[in-house]
């Protein structure tokens, strides 16, 4: 009887899915050694066929267009040639895809469901836990020129005293006050060390991220920069802040933003930059690309063809005048050019709207060196020798150059071996690596940081 009803239910499921359809929001977590990566698949149909769009939540990633979407005999295949990414899988009667991802080489298994999963706990040892040996309180303040408020956390070493603080800014893409990234939170960890050294820090929630306010669509590296600005008010205000000793950690796109402040502000006192870019933002984006691929095995025909397309496009905007309105069909035009045979219509639309927001022309325009040369106060900065998006000789170089040019005779700055770019100690320095090492931030790392600051504040 049991077989019976078995033979009936796996019938009326077989039934049920030659009626389904596959478009419709897929998710699943891409399962690694030590860690997972949450995917989302967005597939669409039309009498062209189906559509895709990739997003990675974790890295911050949406609509990236998948190049080709096949359905057939309930197996689905996903191919993105440009980044060796391949996903093959079968619909089951769970309507659940059953598959493997393949990058590079690297094959990894993914199930894909349309009900939204629940991930794994990580393991982050060094993740401090509640009750903190300290003082913490949720704080606002606001951006008066934007009119924004932005909301973040303050630590102090006690309720009562008077001690010097450090503001951490984020690196690019909205980021909270943790700087949350992969199951990492890097700026949990570190204000957690530096506070326990006596050192009190505020992080905050990027505006319009979290339980900040604003437009984080709209803003450029410049806009951050302004609330950096009002976060240094808001820190003058208050009694347990020794004023004469603020200064300014930055990371990544931090690490631009803290010398924009420091060179237009006598409050600051020092800066620290980790892996703060030293190079324009168009030259940067092909470095990192670059390398990133080299790293995939990426062959020396298909890199040199994507620093041709991609320094053509960047030039473009390099070159345009502010506000140009016809930027972006500039930029379409020459994208359905030169790769208009392997990229349709509307992923050569996402692309174009991508690389011409408000944020990435900025950036791409951006030369840190202008700032650099600007600060007088001390600066301390540091990279990761296996940062593949911020490589630390090229970067490193031009910071102390620009330093140097502008009279700054009080600089340090050093590369750190075998770090990311989260600074956290790894094999390769592959972004893929972040999630999976268990590690948030080097204790060497941390070190170098809170030794330099308590010499600054003596």
């Amino acid at each position: 009887m049991k077989r019976t009803v078995f033979f009936i239910m796996t019938v009326l499921s077989s039934f049920i899915m030659s009626g389904q359809e596959i478009t419709g929001q897929w998710n699943g977590f891409l399962k690694v050694p030590g860690g997972q990566l949450a995917l989302v698949f967005n597939i669409s149909k039309s009498e062209n066929g189906y559509t895709t769009t990739m997003d990675s939540p974790d890295q911050g990633a949406r609509g990236i267009p998948v190049t080709a979407t096949t359905f057939e005999k309930k197996t689905l295949k996903l191919e993105i040639p440009g980044a060796r990414i391949v996903f093959e899988g079968e619909l089951n009667q769970y309507n659940v895809i059953v598959g493997t991802f393949t990058q590079s080489g690297q094959s990894f298994p993914l199930n894909l469901s349309k009900e939204k999963l629940e991930k794994e706990t990580l393991k982050r040892p060094q993740e401090p836990q509640k009750p903190y040996p300290y003082y913490t309180e949720d704080v606002t303040f606001e951006n008066k020129t934007d009119k924004n408020v932005l909301a973040g956390t303050l630590s102090l070493p006690s309720k009562e005293g008077k001690f010097p603080v450090v503001i951490l800014i984020t690196g690019s893409g909205a980021q909270n006050r943790d700087e949350e990234i992969l199951g990492h939170k890097p700026f949990l960890v570190l204000a957690d060390y530096l506070t326990q050294k006596g050192i009190a820090v505020l992080r905050f929630d990027d505006r319009g991220t979290a339980k900040s306010t604003g437009d984080y669509k709209t803003a450029t590296t410049f806009d951050f920069a302004k609330d950096v600005q009002a976060g240094i008010d808001y820190l003058k205000t208050r009694k347990e802040i020794d004023k004469s000793k603020i200064g300014l950690i930055g990371h990544s796109e931090g690490g631009i933003i803290a010398p924009i402040v420091a060179g237009n502000s006598k409050d600051v006192n020092f800066i620290v930059l980790l892996a703060g870019t030293g190079i324009r933002g168009d030259k940067l984006m092909l470095l990192q690309k670059e390398k990133i691929e080299r790293l995939m095995a990426v062959s020396d025909g298909e890199i040199q063809k994507g620093q041709e397309v991609f320094k053509g496009v960047y030039k473009i905007i390099i070159d345009s005048p502010a506000g140009d309105p016809s930027l972006k069909s500039k930029v379409s035009s020459y994208l359905t050019l030169k790769v208009g045979d392997k990229m349709v219509d509307n992923q050569i639309k996402t692309l174009t709207a991508q690389i011409t927001s408000p944020w990435m022309i900025g950036f791409l325009k951006l030369d840190p060196a202008v700032a650099l040369e600007k600060v007088r106060c001390p600066v301390l900065a540091i990279n990761g020798e296996k940062d593949m998006q911020v490589p630390a000789d090229v970067n490193l170089e031009a910071i102390q150059k620009a330093l140097a040019k502008g009279g700054n005779k009080n600089a340090a700055v050093k590369t750190l071996p075998n770090l990311n770019h989260l600074f956290q100690e790894c094999k390769t320095g592959a972004p893929e690596e972040y999630a999976v090492i268990e590690q948030t931030f080097s204790p060497i790392a941390l070190e170098e940081i809170s030794k330099w600051i308590l010499v600054r504040v003596k």
